[in-house]
């Protein structure tokens, strides 16, 4: 049987931290922008994805950093 190879992060285990950001980003995130997309005029498709790009970079970094913080205090 091949040895299997484990890892003891000291500090802030980061595949964990960008592996739940992805996913809390696509689960709270999209919804999140379809949203917000009711309450702004969109005309083009080019607007559309302006606008999906601009929101969801915030909420992106609003949810990382969160996610870290979390990370940090219960390290």
């Amino acid at each position: 049987m091949p040895h299997v190879e484990e890892t003891d992060p000291d500090g802030v285990d980061f595949g964990w931290v960008m592996q739940t950001t992805f996913v809390t980003t696509i689960l709270v995130g999209a919804p999140i922008v379809a949203a917000l997309s009711l309450f702004v005029e969109l005309t083009t498709w080019l607007g559309w994805a302006e606008f999906a790009v601009r929101v969801g970079a915030v909420v992106w970094f609003l949810t990382a950093a969160g996610v870290y913080t979390y990370a940090r205090y219960r390290d």
